[in-house]
């Protein structure tokens, strides 16, 4: 697949980037990896600018270039430094993203739409992943962070990670209903199938009952409305999608740690 000549100064910020992910020495033997020959330059960021710069021209194309970037963000590299693997790869992003590419968590290239604004580059590059990463959501929730699934309203990314509450749950109990009907019969009544503590004080009762609130909250606010109305009438900016986000994320943990009961 040809990968067009990336713009001067897309290859400058770039080269900014990756200045910080290896040393000399390391930078040294990946151009020559890629077969791309050095043309100077002193700081890191120019050696690889230079570089790169006259590889595409004498290329015509961009696709060693994009070689590179590959090799340079190759996941075992940073196997021991996961959170600077994620910041290198997620700044990358935001410049690929105006040239309708994107690095995947796998290190590869693919081809996305171009992005034409910088919002729409920051959330491909996996902007509100990182937010979510940073308040340590549940693992199951940064699945529906994917680009393909967060738009400038964010809904697909709150709309689908609801929807693996209900799942989970299903999961767990064995049930196979859906919304306020599952959590009813999952967590309700008084031999419930599932039970998120011991159920033996008025307490303990009564935190039971606030679960299946929530939950029952969360599919009839979002859920049950969203899957009979159009997209464009549920509007949902970014703190909204990082606030909805963490709670299903709380669900999430809670119903992982609830028990199966003796009366399944």
């Amino acid at each position: 697949m040809p990968i067009p000549i990336f713009k001067e100064s897309h290859i400058r910020r770039i080269a900014e980037v990756l200045s910080g992910a290896a040393t000399h020495r390391e930078l040294t033997a990946l151009l020559a990896q890629c077969q791309i020959a050095e043309q100077g330059g002193s700081p890191k960021w120019e050696r690889i600018l230079l570089a790169l710069s006259r590889r595409q021209q004498n290329d015509r194309c961009g696709n060693n270039v994009g070689a590179f970037i590959q090799e340079m963000l190759d996941p075992a590299r940073f196997s021991d430094n996961e959170d600077t693997y994620r910041e290198l790869r997620d700044q990358i992003n935001e410049i690929l993203a105006f040239s309708g590419l994107h690095i995947g968590e796998d290190g590869r290239l693919i081809t996305t739409a171009p992005a034409t604004t910088i919002s729409e580059a920051q959330i491909r590059a996996g902007k509100l992943r990182r937010e979510l990463t940073n308040r340590r959501v549940h693992s199951d929730v940064l699945v529906f962070c994917r680009p393909e699934l967060v738009d400038q309203n964010y809904f697909h990314a709150v709309f689908e990670a609801t929807k693996s509450v209900a799942e989970k749950i299903r999961v767990r109990s064995g049930l196979t209903s859906d919304g306020s009907v599952l959590a009813d019969q999952a967590f309700g009544g008084l031999q419930p199938r599932l039970a998120i503590n011991f159920l033996q004080t008025e307490t303990e009762q009564s935190e039971q009952r606030g679960f299946i609130n929530l939950l029952k909250g969360m599919f009839g606010t979002f859920r049950n409305v969203t899957a009979h109305a159009p997209k464009v009438t549920w509007s949902i900016d970014e703190t909204d999608a990082l606030d909805l986000l963490t709670l299903v994320s709380y669900l999430h943990r809670r119903i992982d740690a609830a028990a199966r009961t003796p009366w399944n």
